[in-house]
């Protein structure tokens, strides 16, 4: 049975039927701050992705999951399946705490060499590999309370079988060991396991995902370093019919705009060590609503990362009741060259706009001072994704808000020559000190217009700006539905082409 999504004004829900039928309009709100289009769990604690791997059409995420409350607690894999990376079913939990402690984060891989010997009767296993936590050990001075351990199934994610083996990489004496990242290895005909180890990444390899050796470290004297590593991840992506290799190493605390954030390493990697492109500081997502984001495993050249949509800073009090966190939207990553220097980027996936039930475009539109674009484009409903070009790269403010007086405020300041996100008058922020704020992200692109895409939920927004060499994730509590838009600029500016795209809440 699929879950079938229907629009509310401002909130979520989940029934069951044969097709989807046209969203109804409904004015009150049933569940306030429910994503219509970003997964979230039907009830309790949410948060690193974990797991992610494409197989026999079917996107598998799992999640750090706490079933028994909307706050951190024992942590267990909680798992949704898609087939478009837009919308999402919920499926039962998958790996729960057991003798060898808590299921903190992992990765899954399609082994479809066997090289594990788990197969059976022609069947492909999925293998997943993640930290057993040992909580009673923590404080205990042994520091050997994370472990590597695996589980696979055979029936395509529907049941797992934790090896007996397990743990399969034991811990030598690291208070922080975790997050393994598993990927084959082509040239060297090997997996290998990318972990954070306190303030470092360590590489292992393995022949059979069961016995482990290590290769090499890297981080010491790279990065940011204003918390601990985790959550880390490696893959190559084709420049130019070249691979680059990517080092993705989540941080917390020690984000541009303060708590959880991701930076990124660019270089080479041999089967044992990885060397960088430069020592450069860079960072995936400015925003500070985006932690944890894995690629999914099993898609190819093709790279598609999700993240948690949140920041620990104050996950564990923002005013949802029955459920806590989101995920991002899924995102392409590649490769862009500014200068002499590489960046990572970023963009919706295509899929998004393929599942756009309505599109409203605005043409030439002359800006001197502030124009409402509601009027402009007839309305509109949530969710949505807004392409828009802008003729000059001057400031400018697009600006979220309703009748109450609430309003979220994206824009650029050419004079710093950095976007932002405003969300000090965004709604609901008293839950914590730090939420209120006005975060900035560097242009990076150099291009004289400006082009950037908002996808905008119940409560987020995401901007991607200069086909997504600069990107911002921000989460917001409006007490009622932000239902007008407007975009001012002081010096003028011309939108040349804006295209507001509802998308479908339920699957086509």
């Amino acid at each position: 049975m699929k879950k079938i999504i229907i629009v509310l004004s401002y909130a979520l829900c989940v029934v069951s039927c044969a097709s989807p039928e046209p969203a109804p309009e409904v004015t009150v709100a049933a569940e306030p701050f429910r994503p219509l289009i970003h997964f979230t769990p039907d009830t309790g604690w949410m948060n690193d992705p974990n797991g992610m791997v494409f197989h026999n059409g079917v996107y598998h995420l799992f999640f750090q999951h706490y079933p028994d409350s909307t706050v951190w607690g024992p942590m267990h894999w909680g798992h949704a399946t898609s087939t478009d990376l837009v919308h999402w079913a919920e499926q039962s939990i998958k790996h729960f705490p057991d003798s060898l402690g808590y299921i903190f984060s992992g990765s899954a891989v399609s082994d479809s060499l066997n090289t594990s010997g788990f197969g059976k009767d022609g069947k492909t296993p999925l293998v997943a590999i993640f930290t057993h936590h040992k909580i009673e050990n923590e404080n205990d001075g042994t520091n050997k309370h994370e472990n590597q351990s695996i589980a696979y199934s055979l029936d395509d994610g529907a049941t797992w079988t934790k090896y007996e083996g397990n743990p399969v990489l034991k811990n030598p004496g690291h208070r922080d060991f975790r997050d393994p990242k598993v990927s084959w290895h082509d040239d060297s005909k090997k997996w290998i396991m990318t972990l954070a180890v306190g303030d470092r990444i360590m590489f292992y390899s393995s022949p059979n995902l069961k016995d482990w050796q290590k290769e090499s470290e890297f981080g010491d004297k790279f990065g940011a370093h204003g918390g601990v590593w985790e959550c880390p991840d490696l893959f190559p992506i084709k420049y130019e019919g070249k691979n680059v290799w990517v080092l993705i190493v989540n941080i917390n605390p020690g984000a541009p705009n303060g708590g959880s954030g991701t930076q990124y390493f660019l270089g080479d990697f041999n089967g044992k060590t990885f060397d960088p492109i430069d020592t450069t500081t860079k960072w995936m997502d400015y925003g500070p609503d985006n932690y944890a984001g894995i690629t999914w495993s099993n898609t190819g050249d093709r790279k598609v990362l999700i993240g948690w949509m949140s920041n620990w800073l104050y996950a564990n009090q923002v005013p949802t009741k029955k459920w806590r966190s989101a995920m991002t939207v899924a995102r392409d990553l590649n490769l862009q060259k500014v200068g002499n220097q590489f960046y990572l980027a970023s963009v919706p996936v295509p899929e998004l706009d393929k599942a756009s039930v309505e599109s409203k475009v605005v043409e030439n539109l002359e800006i001197k001072g502030k124009v409402d674009l509601t009027e402009k484009l007839g309305g509109y409903k949530l969710p949505f994704k807004f392409d828009v070009e802008l003729a000059q790269a001057e400031d400018f403010s697009l600006v979220l808000s309703n009748s109450k007086g609430e309003q979220l405020v994206i824009g650029f300041d050419k004079a710093a020559n950095q976007y932002f996100i405003d969300r000090n008058n965004a709604g609901l922020s008293g839950f914590h000190e730090k939420f209120a704020g006005k975060h900035t992200a560097p242009r990076i692109g150099s291009s004289a217009g400006i082009k950037f895409s908002l996808v905008v939920d119940v409560a987020s927004v995401e901007l991607f700006a200069d086909n997504g060499l600069s990107v911002m994730t921000s989460i917001f509590f409006a007490e009622k539905g932000y239902d007008n838009i407007s975009i001012q600029s002081e010096k003028g500016n011309k939108v040349v082409k804006g295209e507001l795209k509802q998308i479908s809440t339920s699957v086509n």
